[in-house]
């Protein structure tokens, strides 16, 4: 039985996705009050330049919910310095993008894309187990739990763990159930029937948001079965965070966790269903548009009616798309934060073989190295000859296209340092992720 009646409408149907022009028509017209598209796209890059096309294009007064997978990659937000919040030389080991240097594969996790998206937030690692949603609505709609309450509610038909905590994020609480007595409205989506102080509820969702003028966008992943559930730590775990004082904005670590226990192959149809099924009861759309976004055939189509606009999308990439995957692809953007507030982390001390007399200052703006004081020798004289020397090598050079730091500090130093100057080069080259 359906959840929603089903009405008679004069529905106009594409059997293929529409040209560049039509699809930028469809987005852009006022009557199309609601839509709702699911990507046919796995690549970050063009689900995020999607994403951004739609936020930029569509009317200033409709609502839009976007649903895609993405193939696995690590996603930083725009404010964040990448040396702080990956680890470079893993994700490097396992390809990267084509904008990193690429060698074996080292997780297991097969090729992890580097990508930067164009909203605020944290850190996150999307695969075939997550599902990212996307609602961009008009400012006056919008708030921060809207929607992540809708989120939940389709949650909670397969866990009754879910809520919204403090932070806006989805969690599963891990505590025992509560007497009945205890337990809070079922509507509420803030709390549930389950204990808290017990264990640390686990983080399933996260959420990043952008807002302009006209246009708000929340957007959000859900873990929902992660095959790469004991990687995804590794990945997030820069061996330079310690070290390095940064600009940029840092991520809020949380313990995480999937919101099914047991794979049965129809987790992500299973959620978008009761995604798009929220989505219409809370802007009182006719559930009719569930069959054409997830029929079996998974034909590309887009239907469209006198208010509605829903279907598959992401085969056919408008020049402005086009455009803006190639920019997420760039070095320039994948590896440039903008500036935020200065950085109070505690640094960790240094490793026990360290040479007492070596001496480690690099400052670098949007990627680019801009002074260094580095040095090894314990002569006064001969390590500002040194520091002089590596700030004539390093001054201005892209970060991500130094290979390696051994061979430019040893060919800068005498022999009586060698041993001392691999050991300062062999650290370099893990902070930076060589």
């Amino acid at each position: 039985m359906p959840r929603w009646p089903a009405v008679a409408r004069s529905i106009r149907l594409y059997s293929t996705l529409p040209s560049s022009h039509s699809l930028s028509s469809l987005i852009s017209n006022p009557a199309h009050k609601y839509q709702i598209y699911t990507s046919q796209s796995r690549d970050p890059f063009v689900n995020l330049s999607i994403e951004h096309y739609l936020l930029q294009k569509s009317h200033k007064d409709s609502t839009i919910l976007f649903l895609y997978v993405n193939k696995p990659c690590v996603v930083i937000g725009r404010n964040q310095n990448p040396w702080l919040e990956v680890d470079l030389k893993l994700l490097n080991a396992n390809g990267g993008s084509s904008s990193a240097p690429e060698s074996g594969r080292g997780s297991g996790a097969g090729v992890v894309d580097l990508v930067r998206r164009r909203s605020g937030g944290g850190a996150v690692f999307h695969d075939e187990g997550n599902v990212n949603y996307s609602v961009i609505c008009p400012p006056a709609a919008f708030t921060r739990d809207k929607h992540a309450e809708m989120v939940t509610r389709a949650l909670r038909e397969f866990n009754p763990r879910a809520r919204v905590n403090e932070r806006h994020d989805i969690v599963l609480d891990q505590g025992s159930l509560q007497e009945e007595a205890s337990r809070p409205d079922p509507n509420d989506m803030h709390r549930t029937s389950y204990a808290t102080s017990e264990k640390t509820p686990l983080k399933v969702s996260g959420s990043a948001y952008k807002l302009t003028r006209e246009r708000s966008l929340h957007h959000g992943t859900c873990l929902l079965r992660s095959e790469n559930l004991g990687t995804i730590g590794k990945f997030l775990a820069s061996p330079a965070r310690s070290y390095i004082k940064a600009r940029g904005v840092e991520s809020v670590r949380s313990p995480i966790g999937n919101v099914f226990g047991e794979r049965d192959g129809e987790e992500q149809a299973s959620f978008e269903r009761e995604v798009v099924g929220e989505f219409a009861k809370m802007y009182s759309i006719n559930g009719d548009i569930i069959a054409p976004l997830f029929e079996e055939s998974k034909i590309p189509r887009v239907c469209i009616d006198h208010e509605r606009c829903y279907g598959q999308i992401g085969g056919q990439l408008t020049d402005e798309v086009k455009s803006g995957v190639e920019e997420l692809k760039t070095p320039q953007f994948i590896l440039s934060s903008h500036a935020s507030d200065e950085d109070a982390t505690d640094r960790a001390p240094l490793p026990q073989n360290w040479p007492p007399s070596a001496r480690v200052y690099v400052k670098a703006r949007s990627g680019i190295i801009t002074s260094t004081k580095i040095s090894v020798s314990s002569d006064p004289r001969t390590a500002l000859e040194e520091e002089q020397e590596f700030e004539k090598t390093l001054g201005n050079r892209k970060v991500h296209e130094i290979p390696g730091f051994r061979d430019i500090l040893c060919e800068s130093t005498n022999n009586r340092t060698r041993d001392d100057t691999l050991v300062v080069a062999a650290w370099l080259d893990k902070m930076f992720g060589k």
